[in-house]
């Protein structure tokens, strides 16, 4: 597998590398570019699955962007561990402005209102809706009574809004990152292609070379 890792790491160390990677996430950026370039794909496939996981960080489908990603990459005939590559443009630097983005754009073609300051209120309606949700599943087999006000406001104000303002959004910024996907992936390949070649022209030249000397002695 490409992306599998030779040793496992702990549950804490991998949520921690996840909110910050060694290195930093310029390090990441730059291993997951070199990744995607490497894969045994035309340009053009990886760079729609480029297209696909960037479109995926613009939904409210979290923890469940690597699915949708493929999804979408599968139904746009693209490369799927390109898509899942291309999820990694949502990290927790960019989280905050795509949801800003997207949530701005929701509600202004909805037509509702907007919160200011959504990146303060946005976690504690996920948070609420987290916590009704379990409540609920708690009310399934227990006497409790089911409470869906929290999901609900999360719903109304936050999931529907952001699912439908991050289209927007999402389809211009994955558009961009296909189209100078392509030119690179393809410069690379050729750039890559032609030291291959060049090392077996080495290797034959030093053969041949040995040949025409043990011919002689």
């Amino acid at each position: 597998m490409v992306f599998r890792r030779r040793d496992r790491r702990p549950p804490l160390r991998a949520v921690a590398d996840f909110l910050w990677p060694r290195g930093g996430w310029g390090r990441a950026f730059h291993y997951v570019k070199h990744r995607v370039r490497r894969l045994p794909d035309s340009p053009e496939r990886i760079a729609r699955g480029v297209w696909a996981g960037v479109f995926t960080t613009f939904t409210p489908f979290y923890g469940m962007h690597f699915v949708v990603a493929a999804i979408i990459a599968r139904l746009m005939n693209g490369n799927i561990l390109a898509a899942l590559s291309g999820t990694f443009f949502g990290n927790p630097l960019t989280y905050v402005p795509i949801g800003v983005a997207s949530l701005q754009t929701g509600h202004w073609i909805l037509g509702t209102e907007f919160d200011a300051d959504v990146d303060k209120s946005l976690v504690g309606k996920f948070l609420a809706a987290g916590d009704d949700l379990f409540d609920n599943l708690i009310a399934l087999v227990t006497d409790r009574p089911a409470d869906w006000q929290g999901l609900t406001l999360f719903y109304h104000e936050v999931f529907y809004p952001y699912l439908v303002g991050g289209v927007i959004p999402g389809i211009i910024t994955a558009t961009v990152c296909y189209v100078l996907s392509v030119p690179v992936i393809r410069a690379y390949q050729q750039r890559r292609r032609a030291k291959i070649k060049a090392k077996f022209d080495i290797i034959k030249k030093r053969a041949s070379l040995d040949a025409e000397s043990d011919s002689g002695s």
